[in-house]
């Protein structure tokens, strides 16, 4: 990789350092707060709510700025000091608040900064895993690095202890830009077009319609596994290092996955990848839900995670490329972060906290293998749309 490359590489580290640290002790560190299960699921609802506007609002506003990185720079700034509000020991409607507009800029800079890797490494695309795989580096180490930390400390903590994290992510956007070409000025480019006039069109290829209803069907499926799934192991008397090291088995099964996705993708399709990785989601939450006491089957489960998410992940950007190219790629990644994460996460984030809480934990993650089945229904409508 060269330097644009490693730079690239620095940001998807520290951004999903981030979410590394986030995701697994959000709900531990909300039930020390003294929240119920359905309050926590409403948290983190408006985590995944906020995709749903957020990119298209700031896809919109980067495409009209003269210069777009002060945008990036400036999110991951905003996004740092609403989060930093969480050391303080704040009620449900102040938390929910803070945790929103944390997630509104986090969750806005993502689809500009994806549109801008896929600028930078132009016809290379195939370079892509090779840089992604950083973020689950990063992703990772702070999964590991934190359940010692908060084992030490407590998940009363996990908000101060967050903060230097999102400060690198401050400094790694500083430290990237824009290539040239990106912003016309080695060669002349029509304006962008707006949100909504840029993907209307495309809305009408029913592959693309069948693509993100996919992608929607396997975000609602990893709903209780980015929810619930520490407070599960939890339940069952795993320790927070323990269960930090239990997300790395899954991120570095996610790693080796993306290194190796140049040559998957090469070989299949990305419709057929993407059928293979809901096959796959049916086994990992049937026996998540069904025998989280023994480690052994957990760490299977975890190494399922390579499928669900990495190869899947690499197999959407892939689709999602082929639509939306050029400078319409951003508008491209707005729309599968708003839909499929956005309305996905939120239903996902909202019915395994009714199940939580109303009938009983297991069943959110049994709720997700019947979303699997449904998952691979609608890819097989994907590849029939592809042969049409």
């Amino acid at each position: 990789m060269d330097n644009r490359d490693w730079r690239l590489a620095s940001f998807y580290f520290s951004y999903l350092a981030v979410l590394g640290a986030f995701s697994p002790y959000i709900g531990p560190f909300l039930k020390s707060r003294g929240f119920t299960g359905w309050e926590i699921g409403v948290v983190m609802s408006v985590w995944y709510g906020t995709r749903i506007f957020a990119p298209p609002l700031w896809s919109a506003a980067v495409s009209r700025a003269r210069t777009p990185i002060g945008w990036l720079r400036g999110g991951c700034l905003a996004g740092t000091v609403a989060f930093a509000v969480l050391v303080l020991p704040l009620p449900f409607a102040a938390t929910f608040l803070s945790i929103g507009l944390f997630a509104a800029f986090y969750n806005a800079v993502l689809p500009q900064f994806e549109a801008l890797t896929l600028a930078t490494i132009e016809t290379r695309r195939s370079a892509y895993g090779r840089i992604r795989v950083w973020g689950s580096v990063g992703f990772v180490i702070a999964n590991v690095g934190y359940g010692y930390l908060l084992q030490q400390f407590g998940y009363g903590w996990l908000a101060w202890l967050l903060l230097p994290t999102q400060m690198l992510m401050i400094a790694s956007a500083i430290g990237n830009r824009y290539p040239a070409q990106a912003l016309g000025a080695t060669m002349p480019a029509p304006p962008m077009q707006g949100f909504w006039a840029t993907i209307q069109p495309r809305l009408r290829r029913a592959e693309l319609r069948w693509f993100l209803i996919a992608g929607l069907l396997m975000q609602i499926a990893h709903g209780p596994f980015y929810v619930f799934f520490s407070l599960f192991l939890s339940r069952h008397g795993y320790s927070a290092g323990t269960i930090g090291s239990i997300w790395a088995v899954g991120v570095i099964a996610e790693i080796l996955m993306f290194l190796a996705m140049p040559r998957v993708l090469a070989r299949h399709s990305a419709p057929w990848v993407m059928l293979v990785c809901f096959a796959a989601g049916i086994v990992r939450w049937l026996i998540t839900a069904g025998l989280p006491d023994i480690l052994a089957v957990i760490v299977v489960a975890q190494l399922l995670h390579a499928l669900t998410f990495a190869a899947f992940h690499s197999a959407g950007m892939h689709i999602i490329g082929k639509h939306f190219e050029g400078r319409d790629a951003m508008h491209g990644q707005a729309l599968l972060y708003g839909f499929s994460s956005g309305i996905g996460g939120v239903t996902g984030a909202l019915l395994a906290a009714a199940l939580w809480e109303n009938i009983a934990p297991a069943a959110s993650f049994v709720s997700a293998s019947v979303v699997s089945v449904l998952g691979m229904l609608a890819v097989r409508r994907l590849l029939a749309a592809n042969r049409a």
